[in-house]
């Protein structure tokens, strides 16, 4: 995986380039003392950085921090689609996007950079660790923005599809919009009052006499929990949340039962380098549409 990068900021805390690390990094003292010994803490020449280097605002040290012990997720990452450009994967739940606080390893970045040989590959947007489905990576660095700028500037038609109660007297389709916040620190997003800043377009696309019903979410913006702060809203919230409409005891690391039923279904755009229509289909089922006698049967 890459390195994390540390740039020392204009000022302190610290006196020297160990002070700062200490002060500012979660590693005890002694681990990071391990580091500068065995010279794994270097600068931009790749040369190691002594552990009294004058602190000095700008400079920039570069490490390899420790792999944290991961439960293995124990499904498939499938690859939809490879060229000189993309890679589109269809991720399954549970397995994050990019390496994140105590997932590095068990993530998708890190299992395509090793099993398709491409050290330097990227993403191009994330998907949440708990939804499943398509995800679009970039081969080399040089071109990442460009597919970034797709997303950023909302040019990726995105459709996703989750599993929610029924309910009869919901008007679909709908447009959902509203204004969302998601405060740092804190697990959940909120609607607030003022002009909105987050669109979803909810139709139904099936209901069963279990009181059970499949909906097609197409987001016309991306705010955190978007999806999920919408469905709840509407009063049917996506089976196996385990925020919304409230939070839920944590689960253990390893419990992959009952995973969200929310899956990104498809991905469309026009190439920013080729000129040509992209499409791309998740061939993934949400397990309680497809067998919710045993999803329920984990509860």
């Amino acid at each position: 995986m890459d390195p994390v990068r540390v740039r020392l900021p204009a000022a302190g805390p610290g006196t020297t380039v160990r002070e700062h690390l200490i002060s500012r990094l979660s590693a005890p003292p002694t681990q990071l003392d391990a580091m500068f010994t065995a010279g794994e803490i270097v600068g931009a020449d790749g040369r190691p950085v002594p552990p009294d280097t004058p602190y000095a605002p700008g400079l920039t040290v570069w490490f390899h921090r420790d792999m944290p012990e991961e439960p293995p997720v124990p499904f498939p990452l499938h690859v939809v689609h490879r060229d000189d450009h993309l890679v589109v994967a269809d991720k399954p739940h549970f397995l994050a996007t990019t390496p994140r606080g105590s997932h590095v390893r068990q993530t998708a970045l890190a299992r395509l950079r090793h099993t398709l040989g491409l050290p330097h590959l990227t993403a191009a947007h994330r998907l949440d660790r708990l939804t499943a489905g398509l995800v679009l990576f970039t081969v080399r660095p040089e071109e990442r923005g460009a597919y970034q700028t797709l997303f950023r500037d909302r040019r990726v038609h995105k459709e996703y599809e989750a599993v929610a109660p029924y309910a009869p007297a919901l008007d679909l389709p709908r447009a959902v919009r509203s204004r969302i916040v998601k405060e740092r620190g804190v697990l959940t997003a909120r609607e607030v009052d003022g002009e909105p800043n987050a669109e979803t377009r909810v139709e139904l696309l099936a209901h069963r006499e279990d009181g059970l019903a499949r909906y097609r979410l197409v987001p016309g913006t991306g705010q955190t929990h978007q999806l999920r702060v919408h469905m709840s809203a509407l009063g049917v919230p996506i089976l196996g949340d385990p925020l919304y409409p409230e939070v839920t005891a944590q689960v253990p690391a390893g419990d992959f039962r009952r995973p969200l039923q929310l899956l990104a279904r498809g991905l469309a755009f026009t190439d920013p380098l080729t000129g040509t229509e992209r499409r791309f289909t998740s061939g993934r089922a949400l397990e309680v549409w497809t067998s919710y006698g045993t999803w329920a049967a984990d509860q």
